[in-house]
Parts: C-alpha cells; sequence; structure tokens
C-alpha cells in the first residue's frame, strides 16, 4: 500500500512538473484607465492587445487584473495584464506565478525602456530595473531579478524635467506609423519564447 502511494504521489509530482514546463506567463506591464491606453508607458498592454486581436482571444477579469489563454502545439500561454498599476505589478506577477505554477524561467515580462530608441528590441534572461518602477517591484517581490524580460525601446527624446509627461504621453504621428510593424514583431516574440526558448529567442530578434 504505501509502495503504491508513494509511486501516485512521484507520478503526480512528474506530471505537475511537466505541465508546468509547457505553460508560460507573458506579462504585460501598464497602467489601467482609458487615460493611459495609448502611452509609451503602456507598450506592454498594447503588445498584447496586439497579440489577442491577433489570435482571436478575449481578454476575462480575473484577481489582479485582466488574463487570456492562447494554445499552441502543446503549450499553453496565459497572457497577463496587471490591473494593480505599474508600481505594485510584482503583486499579481506573484500571485499567477503561484496559482498556475510557472516558474520564472517561463515568465516573459513585456515593459517599455527608455535607453532604447523607438521599436528597438532586447530581450534578457536576467538584469536590473533600470529605473523601472514596474520591474523594481516585481523584482522586490520575488526578491530576484534573475527572471526574463522582453524591453521595448521608447526612446528618450524629452526635454529636461519633462520624462513623466514623455512616458505617460501619446505616441507622437512617426511612432504611431511605425508601430503596426514592431508590434507584429513583438507578438512573434511571445511564439517563440515558448516555442523555440529564451536563448534561440534572444539570438533571433535581439537588435531587430
Amino acid at each position: 500500500m504505501i509502495k503504491w502511494i508513494t509511486t501516485l504521489f512521484f507520478k503526480k509530482q512528474t506530471q505537475d512538473t511537466s505541465a508546468g514546463m509547457n505553460k508560460f506567463l507573458i506579462v504585460g506591464l501598464g497602467n489601467i484607465g482609458a487615460e493611459y491606453a495609448n502611452t509609451r508607458h503602456n507598450i506592454g498592454f498594447k503588445i498584447l492587445d496586439y497579440f489577442a486581436k491577433k489570435e482571436s482571444l478575449s481578454f476575462e477579469t480575473v484577481k489582479l487584473g485582466a488574463l487570456a489563454e492562447y494554445k499552441a502545439k502543446g503549450k499553453t500561454f496565459l497572457l497577463l495584464k496587471p490591473n494593480t498599476f505599474m508600481n505594485l505589478s510584482g503583486k499579481a506577477v506573484k500571485y499567477w506565478m503561484d496559482k498556475e505554477k510557472i516558474p520564472c524561467e517561463n515568465m516573459l515580462i513585456i515593459a517599455d525602456d527608455l535607453n532604447l530608441s523607438f521599436g528597438t528590441i532586447r530581450i534578457r534572461s536576467k538584469g536590473s530595473d533600470g529605473g523601472h518602477n514596474g520591474l523594481k517591484n516585481i523584482s522586490l517581490i520575488l526578491n530576484s531579478s534573475d527572471y526574463p524580460r522582453f524591453r521595448f525601446g521608447i526612446s528618450d527624446e524629452f526635454k529636461k524635467g519633462q520624462q513623466v509627461n514623455y512616458v505617460l504621453g501619446n505616441w507622437d504621428d512617426t511612432e504611431k506609423t511605425k508601430l503596426p510593424e514592431r508590434l507584429e514583431v513583438a507578438s512573434e516574440i511571445i511564439k517563440s519564447f515558448g516555442s523555440s526558448g529564451l536563448e534561440n529567442t534572444m539570438t533571433a530578434f535581439n537588435g531587430k
């Protein structure tokens, strides 16, 4: 009897681990509310919205955010838009990681980056928060900065003292024209992260 129970336990543990490795949490950072919808700081939300529309997915209001599910080739992608506002993003990230038993290496955080020119892509397995409050809170809550992140460049074309207004400002006409192509690339990055792995995704997309 003990041997049978032990076998079942380890079988379940193996199944849970296997299921976890085929599940990915894709988190787009942003602020909720119509006034923030088209701002540079909300590129994380915008990328997930684009992906969802392209794949005919719908977001459902859930605890600490909005969630959509995408499945392809045996992989499950959970697309999360936290509703905690940017500075408390870590709370939603930690909750859904724990709830869905998703390891850090299967999570991808999408955020804006002032230090990159518009539309530039930089994917890393870990790193500093670079002054980004959303990443800063996630690192604080997880007690680690070792998690994959996808930074989308918004450039730093603002006058001294205007950083907040710039980040929370809407895209200019030139950026709006170029954005659809960048969003298409971003959606391919999400798929690649789950199907090809982080290293291959970095090789294929960094700098593009």
